[in-house]
Parts: structure tokens; sequence; C-alpha cells
């Protein structure tokens, strides 16, 4: 029977690791470089409800 290859293993995992963070920077990076008026646009669609506003009845 053949012995696993615990440091291959552990290797794939450090690098699907390394290769995430690096995503994850990159998409970090792409947001705050983005103009503001178009991160408006993004949540535009969304409306919120006041709390404060009185009842209407």
């Amino acid at each position: 029977m053949a012995k696993t290859n615990f440091q291959y293993e552990k290797r794939q995992r450090e690098l699907e690791k390394k290769k995430k963070a690096e995503e994850k920077a990159r998409r970090k990076l792409e947001a705050k470089n983005q103009p503001a008026d178009e991160q408006d646009a993004d949540t535009a669609g969304f409306e919120t409800p006041e709390r404060d506003a009185p009842a209407q009845e």
C-alpha cells in the first residue's frame, strides 16, 4: 500500500489559501479604486425605509 504524501497535500492547501487571499486582496483593491459615484450606482436599487418616520393610519 502506498504512503500518503502529507507534505504534498499540505503544500497544496497552502497554495490554495495563498491564491484565495491574493484574489480577496485584488477585489478589495479594485473596490477601493472604484470611483464613489459608481459605488452609489451599485447600491441605488436598494432603498431602505426610514425607521423614525411616523406611521400613517
